[in-house]
């Protein structure tokens, strides 16, 4: 006794057009490059803020992705 509906699943793989993902992806490696911004060389001569604020919040952060500060 052959069991053919293990043999040929009726599965729909739906597709996610190009136009519908592209708008995301720009936004969320704008966001990723952003974050690596602040936390990789937001010091020194490249600042935006004044003061050490943002480098002392994000300070754990660069020492977890190898980025040198001291």
């Amino acid at each position: 006794m052959a069991n053919t509906a293990a043999t040929h699943p009726d599965v729909y793989v739906p597709t996610i057009p190009l136009g519908e993902i592209l708008p995301w992806a720009i936004f969320g490696g704008l966001l990723l490059m952003l974050a690596i911004y602040f936390v990789g060389a937001e010091q020194g001569a490249t600042a935006v803020f004044k003061g050490m604020y943002v480098h002392e919040f994000v300070h754990d952060g660069r020492h977890l992705l190898g980025f040198p500060c001291h």
